[in-house]
């Protein structure tokens, strides 16, 4: 299964999952919807410049977010969608996300620090994949990245939060909804079949 299909199905599964209630999640979208349309309007487009996360994690943040929603040939990445956006606006409205968060983002510079001499950000492509492999599957990993595990977790789900409420992700998930509809059928043929329901 593709990294993007696992995640698009995790984004259809009942909220109680993450660590964010439906609200908290509605209100950092309509925060970062905001955003990004400031954004757009001005000219030259203004960088965000973020509220809690110091440059080293906003750095990490990014990075890190675009690993776990890539830019594909469908849609664009996490960045692309306002997610490190997302994650700064929780992180300060939601504060008890911060211990995590900045645990974490030290936690993975670290290990990439011991292992490639660099930090997460500077690190090759394939240095951070090899690093987001060995924290991304609970059940395999090691001891010793069990921290990094629950980190990666907690920010994995943040972000599909973050991405599956963006215009990028409601576009990619092919939602339909909030949609006038001049004419109403009924439901297609095809899913009252698959439903059982005639």
């Amino acid at each position: 299964m593709e990294r993007r299909d696992l995640m698009k199905m995790l984004a259809t599964m009942p909220m109680g999952a993450l660590a964010l209630s439906h609200s908290e999640i509605a209100d950092a979208a309509e925060h970062v919807h905001k955003l990004m349309d400031e954004r757009e309007q001005s000219a030259p487009p203004k960088p965000y410049v973020p509220k809690w996360f110091q440059p080293l994690e906003w750095r990490t943040a990014r990075v890190l977010a675009d690993i776990v929603f890539p830019r594909d040939a469908v849609s664009g990445s996490a960045t692309d969608a306002g997610v490190p956006e997302f994650l700064d606006f929780v992180v300060v409205y939601y504060p008890g996300h911060q211990p995590r968060m900045r645990e974490g983002l030290g936690w993975i510079n670290a290990e990439s620090r011991t292992r490639f001499g660099v930090l997460f950000p500077d690190a090759k492509p394939a240095q951070r994949i090899a690093i987001v492999e060995d924290i991304a599957w609970p059940a395999k990993a090691k001891p010793e990245h069990m921290p990094g595990v629950r980190f990666f977790n907690a920010f994995r789900d943040l972000c599909a939060g973050g991405f599956y409420t963006s215009r990028i992700g409601v576009k990619d998930i092919g939602y339909m909804g909030n949609v006038p509809q001049a004419a109403w059928s009924g439901c297609p043929a095809p899913a009252r079949k698959q439903l059982g329901v005639e």
